[in-house]
């Protein structure tokens, strides 16, 4: 067994585990966080596993962080908010991610964020 058969982000990628899915591209793919810092919390993965982010091949870290920048925008636009947090993580799974998510303090629930991040990204 390899150690993407028993990433729970690799499950998510292939559906065996369920995830409130705001973006998806043919490489990466960007989902509400189960234990959200705020409002919109999305998790940034690639769809091929890497431990780390750095980990990643240098032509794929620009894209990757494209896909982190759409989503800063959105949520920044849907939480009417200039103040977007992002971190680069990947102690608490072993599958390179980014957190993306408004500052504590912004109003909303995440289901709203979710039913209107594909609009917005679409309209960026």
């Amino acid at each position: 067994m390899n150690e993407s058969d028993k990433c729970i982000f690799c499950k998510i990628i292939t559906r065996e585990i369920p995830a409130e899915i705001v973006y998806e591209d043919g490489d990466f793919l960007a989902f509400l966080d189960i234990h959200p810092q705020s409002p919109g919390h999305t998790q940034i993965i690639p769809k091929k596993h890497y431990r780390w982010v750095w980990d990643m091949p240098a032509e794929e870290i620009g894209k990757y962080f494209k896909v982190a920048q759409k989503i800063a925008l959105a949520e920044r636009k849907a939480f009417d908010t200039e103040w977007i947090l992002s971190k680069t993580v990947g102690d608490e799974v072993p599958h390179a991610h980014i957190w993306v998510f408004p500052n504590d303090k912004v109003e909303g629930d995440k289901m709203n964020f979710k039913e209107n991040a594909k609009k917005i990204i679409n309209s960026l």
